[in-house]
């Protein structure tokens, strides 16, 4: 099975997914699991069941390195 954008997080087999240690006991969280082919999935906590967003590694790496260079501060609450 090839992964793609809005699969249902149900067809993902044998993955593990990983949510951050911030999350809250109400599931406002978004998780991720590491595919067979090296890309990461992404869903949301409160829709275990629901689609996934596929990204690759450079887009993840982009992402959690802007996080930490504070680039997206301004979405804070």
């Amino acid at each position: 099975m090839s992964a793609y954008n809005g699969i249902p997080a149900t067809e993902l087999q044998d993955v593990t997914w990983q949510k951050s240690r911030r999350s809250n006991s109400r599931g406002n969280c978004v998780e991720m699991a590491r595919l067979s082919n090296g890309s990461i999935a992404v869903r949301n906590s409160r829709f275990p069941d629901g689609p996934a967003l596929v990204y690759t590694q450079a887009e993840i790496d982009a992402l959690i390195l802007g996080a930490k260079d504070g680039d997206f501060d301004n979405l804070l609450s």
